[in-house]
């Protein structure tokens, strides 16, 4: 939390927010990122150029940023073996695909769209972060 601005957070946050209206404006499509990366594996003749031009986009933009003289951050995860992580990513791959949709769908674009549906996603999504955290940190010790 030490690098953190209120200037960019509200700056990202609306960038976000102008992006995924563009999208269902332009494109009729939802910004939810795992159905449109999903996409791609088993692409639709005509459907996947936009698709890959997204996630291109997603990949692309702190390299940007970086080349642009941006500060980049230094990751790291100090307390997150290898195996731990491989089992975070296949845990969040089945709450995705149990949820039909992530943080990004539900989370950005279906509760600015008040979906009910959306809504319970996303409750449930941080609750069990909240959880986890509070397990990991508290309960186990890490």
């Amino acid at each position: 939390m030490e690098n953190f601005t209120p200037i960019s957070s509200l700056a990202g946050g609306m960038l976000i927010g102008v992006s995924a209206v563009l999208l269902m404006l332009l494109n009729g499509r939802i910004a939810g990122v795992s159905g449109i990366a999903g996409g791609l594996i088993a692409p639709v003749a005509g459907d996947w150029q936009w698709r890959l031009a997204f996630v291109l986009g997603l990949a692309a933009g702190p390299l940007v940023y970086g080349a642009l003289g941006g500060p980049m951050p230094d990751i790291q995860f100090p307390m997150a073996s290898p195996i731990g992580l491989i089992a975070a990513g296949l845990l969040a791959g089945f709450g995705t695909r149990l949820g039909s949709g992530c943080t990004s769908g539900h989370g950005v674009c279906g509760v600015s769209r008040l979906s009910a549906r959306s809504l319970a996603a996303t409750g449930a999504f941080m609750f069990t972060g909240f959880a986890t955290v509070y397990v990991i940190r508290h309960v186990i010790g890490g």
